[in-house]
């Protein structure tokens, strides 16, 4: 039991809570766990900790869920169901690509989003939710607008009601989920549904250190060749023996050694030879020590993360041929 809920929290901000997670592994039927993703043209690292995330809880018992939130994109004014649903496969193939290949059930929003019985718990939810309270849970460009769309006030509580719909035990998402995921444990029971355990992931760094931003450019993609991998990462912010807030020692905690047993940092014989890793905790002791140069660490970071980005580059630049998201 201690091995399972262990590797539940790996990374993780927290679990609220790990004593109702404990009952939750201790019952004998299999436990459900999701996440929801907005449909979007760039898959990047930060959904690929969610991912890796989703395989530890494969591995530790658990059913996986993946909502492809159509209509979630729809009220974020992303496009009409079209342009969405093409996204939303786009989407569906990276993931698979990207290790959730077995036992992962994925579900559009819209297959049971726009019904009576969904749309009237949005109603009910609606009812017992203040305006400030839902606005406290908007993502946080819209919160930031001066007016608002009445659509990005519902987002969240449609949220809270995908856990009750899709009989989820225990949600997934980063830190900034938090506040929805707290009006669903609070309110869910209020419509007849039960609490459900939370999981908060970290928000990762852009590469320059700053918030990870489209706009920017901060980011690696998984369409991103080998080249432009290593290119980014060669110039990412790294400043030597820094481990907090750094975005390359993330990429190795949240990426790298969830996939990968062994790390092999090569390096010239002049600087010690290459030098092999089992833990996240001893690369980040050797980086906070100086032993390990931030050039080094880069280089390794860029290799095996084009291992794992391999297959949905290639996947996704078949489907390109015929989607553009």
């Amino acid at each position: 039991m201690d091995s399972r809920v262990s590797l539940v929290a790996r990374n993780a901000v927290e679990v609220v809570t790990e004593e109702e997670l404990r009952k939750l592994l201790e019952s004998e039927k299999k436990p459900r766990a999701y996440v929801g993703y907005e449909p979007s043209g760039e898959i990047h690292l930060g959904h690929l900790m969610t991912v890796n995330k989703l395989i530890d809880l494969q591995n530790a018992g658990f059913n996986v869920v993946v909502l492809l939130a159509d209509v979630h994109a729809y009220l974020n004014e992303k496009g009409d169901f079209d342009e969405i649903a093409g996204i939303a496969e786009y989407n569906r193939q990276a993931f698979i690509a990207l290790g959730l290949k077995n036992r992962v059930e994925f579900v559009l929003g819209s297959s049971y989003q726009l019904g009576k019985d969904y749309m009237l718990d949005v109603l009910k939810m609606a009812r017992i939710t203040t305006v400030n309270r839902a606005r406290r849970s908007m993502d946080e460009v819209s919160r930031r607008k001066a007016d608002p769309m009445v659509s990005q006030m519902i987002y969240p509580l449609m949220q809270a009601l995908d856990i009750a719909h899709l009989e989820i035990d225990l949600a997934v998402g980063g830190i900034d989920q938090r506040k929805i995921h707290m009006i669903a444990r609070e309110n869910l029971p209020r419509l007849g549904y039960k609490s459900p355990v939370c999981l908060h992931t970290p928000i990762l760094l852009g590469l320059d250190g700053q918030k990870m931003s489209s706009s920017k450019g901060n980011y690696i993609s998984v369409r991103d060749s080998e080249e432009e991998v290593e290119r980014k990462l060669k110039k990412a912010y790294c400043p030597a023996g820094k481990v907090e807030e750094n975005p390359v020692i993330q990429i190795m905690q949240y990426q790298i050694f969830p996939r990968f047993e062994v790390v092999d940092v090569e390096r010239d014989q002049k600087y010690g030879g290459d030098v092999e890793y089992r833990s996240f905790e001893e690369l980040a002791s050797d980086f906070a020590s100086g032993a390990l140069h931030p050039a080094d660490l880069k280089k390794a970071a860029a290799k095996y993360l084009n291992k794992l980005l391999k297959e949905p580059r290639e996947r996704l630049t078949l489907m390109s041929k015929r989607i553009s998201p």
